[in-house]
């Protein structure tokens, strides 16, 4: 027969009690949001892959950003990311893709993809994007997240704004008006009225939503940030900072604050990566991954313009070399992370 129960014993069930209580009320909301709200299960999150699809033990997630709302042409997607992460050096790197690259398929620019498969069926384009891209970089893409940038500025504003380095000045003449494309301007020529003029100086700076958009958005600058290259490292500059908005309100354990935020990102995104999948590679992302703030984007060098006749009129970029030559140079930088190791794979 036993003897009555230890008081050192009963110690360690009044502390293992009080711990279980203090998890279920300070946890518990938060386990509720993920759970039934989120659909995501923590362990899976926390101790399995959730379900992402890898292939070489690899994710790659397509970024799209359209201009959305009443722009001219509001599918076309403006902004072009590749995220790709490996499970197995642990560590992310994004590839920004030029959007005037030429489809054989498509007969038209790599930007017109998700717009020519929306067109077909509601989230047809997400297939078709997916496509056409992963035939540029020469690696399949597993998932999409179409960003619409209408609502883009509306998220920046939730987060009191971001700060940006602007690497160099440039000033934009024509960047066009929401709701002015087909504005006859009073018979003007030119079409002023139909643009306006932006300008962003080299230092860091502070930007609310619509200047952010702004400045991702600007492509009719003179010099080489007129160019779609430099646009694609600006817009992922301004994706890495959010990015690091985002995590740092997850870890306030606010919940009406994550709550808040997820519903502003729900509805300015479409998507074809689960909440479960997208906290798996979150995960990853955020305590495995070396994410680098230097990002990578595809040269000019590779490409080339060809003469327009044979492109509808069209200004286009084609391979300098052939896609070939763009496969091994994507997987170069894949492979040693460094634009200079990799530049023997480009044209001069």
């Amino acid at each position: 027969m036993k003897g009555p129960v230890s008081s050192k014993k009963v110690k360690i069930w009044i502390i293992g009690i009080a711990i279980l209580l203090f998890v279920l009320i300070f946890f518990g909301p938060y386990y509720l949001f993920l759970t039934r709200d989120l659909k995501i299960s923590p362990f899976q999150t926390l101790f399995l892959s959730g379900g992402l699809r890898k292939v070489n033990d690899q994710v790659n997630v397509l970024i799209l950003g359209i201009p959305g709302g009443n722009h001219d042409g509001p599918l076309l997607s403006d902004s072009m990311i590749v995220l790709n992460y490996d499970f197995n050096k642990r560590r992310a790197v994004t590839i920004g893709m030029p959007r005037d690259v030429w489809s054989a398929t498509l007969q038209d620019r790599l930007n017109s993809a998700y717009a020519y498969g929306e067109a077909k069926k509601p989230g047809g384009g997400l297939t078709l994007a997916k496509a056409e891209v992963g035939a540029v970089v020469g690696m399949p893409i597993q998932y999409v997240v179409v960003m619409n940038f209408s609502e883009f500025k509306d998220i920046i504003d939730y987060f009191g704004g971001i700060d940006i380095e602007v690497k160099n000045s440039f000033t934009d003449k024509k960047f066009p008006l929401e709701g002015k494309e087909s504005d006859e301007c009073n018979g003007d020529a030119e079409y002023r009225c139909r643009y306006e003029t932006v300008h962003f100086t080299q230092g860091k700076q502070h930007m609310d939503g619509n200047t952010a958009l702004k400045f991702v958005r600007s492509r009719n600058a003179i010099g080489k940030e007129g160019s779609d290259f430099a646009r694609s490292l600006r817009q992922q500059a301004v994706t890495e900072e959010m990015k690091g908005k985002i995590v740092k309100t997850a870890f306030t354990f606010n919940l009406g604050k994550i709550k808040e935020m997820y519903s502003i990102l729900d509805k300015s995104v479409q998507r074809d990566i689960s909440n479960q999948q997208a906290a798996a590679l979150g995960k990853k992302l955020i305590f495995d991954g070396k994410f680098y703030e230097k990002n990578f984007g595809l040269p000019r060098e590779l490409f080339t313009i060809p003469d327009g006749s044979d492109y509808e009129g069209k200004y286009v970029l084609i391979p300098a070399v052939s896609f070939q030559n763009v496969y091994d140079y994507t997987h170069c930088l894949l492979s040693k992370e460094d634009e200079v190791k990799c530049s023997s794979l480009v044209k001069n």
